[in-house]
């Protein structure tokens, strides 16, 4: 056995998917029930994800079990060699910290845009909004979840999160073309001349 073992801290696993759970819960706020059916994949999402990155190493059993010896590390069980790309590359500590930093700024990003997309809706009380972020995409709030499962997928990689992660995507997608089916029965025509004015989650270049 390894004298260090960076894991088993539930404490940790408890805390991080409470936080993150907590501001999904926040920005997004699911009312109906397949609008929770669709947060339990991100739930589900972040439970592996935080599992693995302080709880149990799946993914470090799995690649010790194919690759033994030759994934070069003292310490496959130290907490930096548990990042799935860093290690398979071969990099340093300093390069996965690297990694793990630009994942937070991506994850950060992606907080701010669901912030930005929860005030306005927040502030219409029921009205069509089309300004601010909703000027540039339709579907603000799930791109910023994108964008924040994404920066967790860069942070720290794991074979399940990897699986996992289109299934969230096309969840979320399906949600949104649901929720402006809607919007169009809700608003007419100006939700109609709006989508086809402003795309879904990534702006138009003009």
């Amino acid at each position: 056995m390894h004298g260090d073992f960076d894991y088993g801290l539930w404490i940790m696993v408890a805390f991080n998917i409470a936080i993150f759970g907590g501001f999904a819960l926040g920005f997004i706020r699911p009312k109906k029930k397949y609008e929770w059916r669709t947060m339990g994949v991100f739930g589900a999402f972040i439970v592996a994800l935080f599992t693995e990155m302080y709880g149990i190493p799946l993914t470090i059993y799995i690649l010790i079990s194919v690759y033994g010896d030759t994934l070069g590390v003292a310490n496959p069980f130290e907490h930096l060699s548990g990042h799935l790309l860093g290690t398979l590359l071969g990099l340093s500590n300093a390069g996965k910290l690297l990694i793990c930093l630009f994942g937070g700024v991506v994850m950060a990003i992606g907080l701010l845009i669901m912030a930005r997309g929860w005030r306005l809706i927040h502030q219409a009380k029921g009205n069509l909004v089309t300004s601010g972020i909703y000027a540039y995409m339709r579907h603000p709030q799930y791109f910023g979840l994108f964008l924040l499962t994404t920066g967790m997928l860069i942070q720290w990689p794991t074979f399940l999160t990897i699986v996992m992660f289109p299934i969230l995507i096309f969840a979320y997608y399906r949600l949104a073309m649901r929720e402006e089916r809607q919007a169009l029965e809700q608003f007419g025509t100006a939700y109609s001349e709006y989508r086809q004015r402003v795309s879904a989650f990534i702006p138009k270049l003009k």
